[in-house]
């Protein structure tokens, strides 16, 4: 896949961001998340700073009308029980009829049957966004046998064209998260290069990315902003306060709080000062 990058974008982006992280903290987004066990906690919290109001609901029977009054919703694979996979199923009904936007993130898909048979039968109800690692988004477009578990063994690159064939398939975006992120709707793309190798040192640091763009796509429906620039300004927000958090930490585990102290402290300005990003078409 090639691109023509425009540096320029970065200008736009992170005004984007910006406003996307003020609406969102002017009117937090009720979001909500069936996601895995390992890091539900983690992924409150980290809705909880950056301004959002999180929801776990994945009680069946419960999850679609919970999805029906949400902002925005996140499927998370990790740890997917059969109460769960029912829920996952409801719960997007749910938000298709209600047209909430929803976040698929397909953890660890590929090599493990269950998962994989869910990510695919999910997939096909059209998520607004895809969020995964180059080998589950490579796995999930049928392309790879996936990683090592929830590690990657794929570079970003080497998964943008499945991402942009996922993309056109399901009219989703697609972000592959990495050391540098890749989102794409298909036609244009943008790559986020803010971030820290401490967020792999952390149980949850990808998996509650996906619960920040589940919010900024919910409170991107009050705002003419897009859905590929929502997905692309959580990235963004998320990445810039992690660079921050990493520069006053000591190891992974002071990290992790200081994530949180940085993506409730993190501002406009912060994320436009900071900001790394490159835009094309294909």
């Amino acid at each position: 896949m090639s691109d023509r990058l425009r540096p320029e974008t970065v200008i736009d982006l992170a005004s984007s961001a910006g406003t996307l992280l003020e609406v969102l903290r002017e009117a937090p987004p009720l979001t909500h998340c069936i996601t895995n066990a390992v890091v539900t906690g983690f992924t409150a919290n980290v809705l909880l700073a950056v301004g959002a109001a999180p929801a776990m609901v994945d009680i069946v029977d419960e999850a679609g009308l919970f999805a029906g009054v949400a902002s925005g919703l996140l499927i998370n694979l990790g740890t997917p029980t059969p109460e769960q996979r029912a829920a996952s199923l409801e719960a997007v009904a749910g938000a298709t009829a209600s047209g909430t936007p929803w976040v698929l993130d397909p953890v660890a898909i590929g090599a493990l049957p269950v998962r994989t048979a869910l990510a695919h039968e999910l997939v096909v109800h059209r998520p607004t966004a895809v969020r995964g690692n180059a080998s589950e988004i490579l796995a999930l477009a049928g392309l790879s046998a996936g990683g090592r578990g929830v590690d990657a063994t794929d570079t970003t690159d080497a998964a943008a064209d499945a991402a942009v064939s996922l993309a056109h398939r399901f009219g989703s975006i697609v972000a592959v998260s990495g050391p540098v992120d890749l989102i794409t709707d298909g036609q244009r793309v943008l790559r986020v290069a803010n971030g820290h190798e401490l967020l792999t040192r952390v149980t949850g640091g990808g998996c509650a990315l996906g619960a920040v763009m589940a919010a900024f796509l919910g409170a991107a429906r009050s705002t003419d902003i897009d859905a590929l620039t929502a997905v692309a300004s959580a990235s963004l927000v998320y990445t810039v306060a992690a660079e921050r958090a990493a520069a006053v930490a000591t190891g992974p585990g002071s990290f992790a709080v200081e994530l949180l102290d940085a993506l409730a402290a993190v501002s406009a300005a912060d994320v436009a000062a900071a900001a790394r990003v490159e835009s094309g078409t294909l």
